[in-house]
């Protein structure tokens, strides 16, 4: 007998989960607590928790996880040189201090513009390249040619050593600044998803576990796990991706929504006839629009571990992830000692600065720090450091912004109160030390003048109707989050209803039920294994492997039949049938795709290759991702671009190829 593994390693809790091949059933889950920065020891405790019998029969092991997602979420990725080349136009805000624009690109049908200023691209590198740990590379039209792209890569690792990541590796789609941003995050990604997916590779080496190796991908698909190495963008999302499709799974609801509520994140998608809704303009996450293709999903940061906070008269939750009190009082004795001595003079109260703040070491060694944080860093050590303890060792107050560069540079990590700690306090949710999260209550709820319950009953409010703004701000596209408080605070006697389940997925989800209940009229339910949802949903995924073919028609002016002036992608949308009309096709057609670009003199022609490249560029990837030939199905769509009137071949032919395996071992519902 067989069976499956599947691991998910989120920003809290790593949960493993056991399935038998046979009939498809769950016969043994697993959690322990996710280990930073270094995620091995946490999967080496899910693992070790889990009956040695199942797993020498392991065949499959697949992972999810939300630990590329809540980089980029609390913007603690490395740090990454950018380079975009060619003359579109640069927003004001762009993720990184490094970056640099130069000559070059290229146009629509793949001809270059303007040669490639190679000389400017080599001095930026040797600039920076000891401030950053990758780079990334966007080159105008780079999806219809990518040499440039490749040669900036080529040489850049040249000088550098360093990781390059192109644009067009990751996305066909038009829009350069778009495929900067994910190069960008993807290259920010790249040394954490490659400790990660090395990790897993050597735990299991060690175990003598021989199992095929996938990774689940954002659209709620699965990636071989090399390509995870190279692409982690595209597993950004696959711990919502997960969380959704085991939702699905273990409900038994083919059309549901999901709200998974993890450490660092709260998560809402849906799942319609059995089909994640995919984004249709490629995933948007920390508030960068990339072009990912990935499932449609609202996030925020609100999760279970997210840091609860005062400044003034008011109470604050996130956007930073920090330990528990009650784990902290667990893990570092002597901790509740020092909480009740912590003081905090009220004028000083930041995100950074709070009477229930502490601080310590990550473990991971500086690249570079600013005179300022080399100071504060000297200061903190393995045991947790309190705003007071740095006041002294400084002989002046600490600068938050210090605290929080340190932060993003994943050096230190931070203690405090959370949505964990007020369940503690209310007795929902009792995991680790109840006395530590009441001292914490007590000391945040003084300020306020409330008793300890008071304040995590509110601060429990506040994250379920957090939670209710995420679903309804997913379903009711467009709604301001102003607009949608207002109904869910019940003002002008209005009330949300969905018509489909809810399920909710996560450790401690029961006790946020009632409150949910009590905002929107609908169906809430927690399936068993609800607090595993994201490992069941590793296994659930199929493969899936998407190819977008174009085949581009040149056109020239009926004036100027001596001259090929081409007609750009934006002209080809606005075109008028009576515009359209001077001109006529030019007897040569482009075939764009990930791999090349060819030219053919005949429409049939072109599209005949098109038609045999993409199916064998499916089969391929399929195939190496370790999926049975004979269980893969590729499904052909065609769309045409030709103005009404137009009575010649479609000036752009767009083919997608969609094929759809099985892994070697899968489970039923």
């Amino acid at each position: 007998m067989y069976f499956s593994l599947g691991i998910d390693a989120g920003g809290t809790y790593t949960d493993a989960v056991v399935v038998r091949d046979s009939d498809g059933s769950v016969v043994e889950s697993s959690k322990a607590l996710t280990t930073y920065p270094d995620p091995l020891p946490g999967m080496k405790n899910a693992i070790d928790a889990l009956n040695p019998e199942y797993l020498k029969d392991i065949k499959l092991v697949s992972v999810s996880t939300t630990l590329s997602t809540n980089t980029i979420l609390e913007s603690t990725g490395f740090p990454v040189g950018l380079i975009m080349v060619g003359d579109y136009v640069i927003p004001e805000k762009l993720p990184t201090d490094y970056w640099v624009a130069v000559s070059g690109g290229h146009n629509s049908d793949g001809e270059e513009l303007k040669a490639l200023d190679i000389d400017s691209v080599e001095e930026f590198a040797l600039k920076v390249k000891d401030k950053v740990s990758a780079f990334a590379v966007s080159s105008y039209f780079s999806n219809r040619n990518s040499e440039h792209e490749l040669a900036v890569k080529k040489a850049v690792k040249e000088l550098t050593g360093h990781p390059v990541v192109c644009g067009h590796e990751l996305s066909q789609d038009l829009g350069a600044y778009e495929r900067a941003i994910t190069a960008f995050l993807n290259a920010q990604l790249i040394p954490i998803t490659h400790k990660f997916i090395q990790a897993i590779v050597k735990e299991f080496e060690v175990r003598g576990i021989n199992a095929n190796m996938l990774m689940l991908k954002c659209d709620g698909s699965v990636v071989g796990i090399e390509e995870a190495l190279e692409k982690p963008i595209e597993t950004i999302f696959s711990g919502p991706a997960a969380s959704l499709v085991g939702a699905s799974h273990l409900s038994k609801l083919n059309t549901c929504v999901m709200i998974d509520v993890g450490g660092t994140s709260t998560d809402v998608a849906m799942m319609v006839n059995g089909l994640p809704q995919l984004s249709s303009s490629g995933a948007v996450v920390g508030g960068w629009q990339t072009r990912v293709k990935a499932i449609r999903m609202e996030t925020s940061a609100t999760g279970g571990d997210s840091h609860i906070w005062i400044k003034g008269d008011r109470v604050y939750i996130g956007p930073r992830r920090v330990i528990p009190l009650c784990r902290a009082s667990v893990i570092y004795p002597g901790f509740k000692e020092k909480l009740k001595q912590n003081r905090v003079a009220k004028g000083y109260l930041c995100e950074s600065i709070q009477v229930t703040k502490f601080y310590i070491r990550t473990g991971f060694k500086p690249i570079e720090l600013r005179p300022g944080e080399r100071e504060i860093y000297r200061h903190i050590g393995k045991e947790p450091v309190s705003f007071g303890d740095l006041l002294i060792a400084l002989k002046k107050r600490p600068s938050p912004s210090m605290l929080d560069s340190l932060i993003q540079k994943r050096l230190i990590q931070a203690i405090g109160f959370t949505p964990t700690d007020a369940l503690h306090v209310l007795g929902e949710y009792t995991e680790w030390d109840v006395e530590a999260s009441t001292i914490g209550a007590s000391m945040l709820g003084r300020i306020l003048k409330q008793s300890p319950e008071i304040f995590s009953a509110e601060a429990k409010r506040r994250v379920a109707r957090n939670i209710a703004e995420d679903l309804i701000a997913y379903l009711v596209e467009g709604m301001p989050r102003n607009e949608i408080d207002r109904v869910l605070l019940g003002r002008n006697f209005t009330r949300f209803r969905i018509e489909i389940p809810v399920v909710l997925l996560g450790g401690p989800v029961k006790a946020y039920v009632e409150d949910l209940k009590s905002l929107i009229n609908a169906d809430f339910m927690v399936p068993e294994y609800a607090d595993v949802g994201n490992a069941v949903g590793a296994l659930v995924g199929k493969g899936i492997k998407r190819v977008e073919i174009l085949i581009k028609t040149k056109v020239i002016p009926k004036s100027r039949e001596s001259e090929a002036e081409d007609i750009d992608d934006e002209a080809h949308e606005k075109c008028t049938p009576e515009g359209i009309l001077q001109y006529e096709t030019k007897n040569e057609f482009i075939v764009f795709s990930q791999s090349e670009r060819k030219k053919f003199e005949g429409y049939s022609e072109a599209v005949e290759y098109a038609e045999k490249l993409g199916r064998q560029l499916v089969m391929d990837y399929m195939v190496s991702a370790g999926l049975q030939k004979e269980k893969i199905k590729i499904d052909v769509s065609r769309s045409h671009l030709a103005p009404s009137g137009w009575t010649d071949v479609p000036l752009e032919t767009k083919l997608v190829f969609v094929g759809i395996g099985v892994p070697k071992t899968t489970i039923t519902a």
